[in-house]
């Protein structure tokens, strides 16, 4: 394989140079993901494509892409790629699913202590030059039931933090084992019964077509009143205007929200409410987490491009670089059957 790679956002100069001194020839044009034209001229001549979140993949930058094997997302998320259309193309798309679940966890939970303090609205307060103590009543999170939607890497971390702040922890995702959820000290229940008990709901799932508007108007509806709900896994898992409606009526408490159904969010229904607190996609964002998932994808495409080991990708099973040789006729064949 050869390895020509093309930087488009903004990625750390210890990956960069990690990907060089592991052989790859690497242009760093950190502006490009932006440009779509720009990155659509120049796409052609690279076998890698490092990107973040500003970088659109589209079916039509990936017809461009005459040479491209690998697209390199440093983070979690990859609603920003084609899949289908990089799959169709052979392109392997590859991200980074661990190396800010720590800090996308401590997110959520600062999130769910700012709803239950007020501490946003507090600072406003204090700082506008009022002294507004008896305004501000908060509750306190211990022994309270955090319902958590999604217990995988992040959901898993989010629990043993509350758990620590001696919370009690239930948990809806289907593929939590009994076994699972007995060694991370959760119960597992249904989501109706989450929402019946939960008096915090945190989210901590993909989106996809079983979980878009998990949090509908529906099921908005079945939650205990007073309930405080948090997202910061994907926006489109809650109906935002279903959850403005609940909390203007008073059933729902505060809602807490770093991700939103369009993004970059400049208007959203949430919006200027007064029991809600929103930040900008804040999750990942971390010095520690954003070098950890840099760092992270570099050595996966260079591992893929000079070995042909496949870690992490979303369309294709990991092979290891001593299997890659072995494989290597296997998927030629099956691409000519194809």
């Amino acid at each position: 394989m050869t390895g020509r790679v093309l930087v488009s956002d903004r990625l750390s100069e210890t990956a960069v140079q990690v990907m060089r001194d592991r052989g790859l020839a690497v242009d760093y044009e950190p502006e490009l993901g932006a440009d779509k034209d720009g990155l659509l001229a120049r796409i052609g001549g690279y076998d890698g494509l490092a990107i973040r979140s500003a970088t659109k993949v589209t079916a039509k930058i990936l017809e461009s892409a005459k040479a491209l094997k690998v697209i390199g997302r440093a983070g979690i998320g990859v609603d920003n790629v084609d899949i289908p259309a990089a799959t169709q193309k052979g392109v392997i798309v590859m991200n980074t699913p661990f190396g800010n679940s720590i800090t996308t966890a401590e997110h959520a939970i600062a999130m769910m202590f700012a709803l239950a303090r007020q501490i946003p609205q507090a600072d406003a307060s204090t700082q506008g030059g009022k002294w507004e103590k008896n305004r501000f009543m908060g509750v306190e999170l211990t022994a309270k039931v955090l319902g958590i939607v999604g217990c995988g890497n992040i959901g898993s971390i989010v629990a043993n933090r509350a758990i620590g702040l001696h919370m009690r922890v239930i948990a809806f995702d289907p593929y939590l084992t009994p076994e699972r959820a007995l060694e991370l000290g959760v119960e597992k229940v249904e989501l109706d019964e989450l929402l019946r008990r939960a008096d915090i709901i945190t989210l901590h799932t993909p989106l996809n077509e079983k979980t878009k508007n998990i949090l509908s108007a529906e099921n908005i509806a079945k939650t205990r009143k007073g309930v405080r709900i948090v997202n910061c896994a994907r926006g489109g898992l809650v109906d935002e205007a279903a959850l403005r409606h609940a909390l203007d009526h008073g059933h729902v408490a505060g809602a807490a929200f770093d991700v939103f159904t369009a993004e970059p969010a400049t208007q959203n229904p949430l919006f200027g409410h007064p029991n809600v607190v929103c930040t900008p996609h804040l999750g990942a964002a971390t010095t520690e987490a954003q070098e950890n998932v840099a760092l992270q994808i570099a050595e996966q495409m260079a591992d893929y491009l000079l070995q042909g080991a496949i870690q992490n990708a979303v369309n294709f099973p990991s092979i290891t670089a001593e299997e890659a040789p072995r494989l290597k006729p296997f998927v030629a064949l099956a691409e000519k059957l194809g």
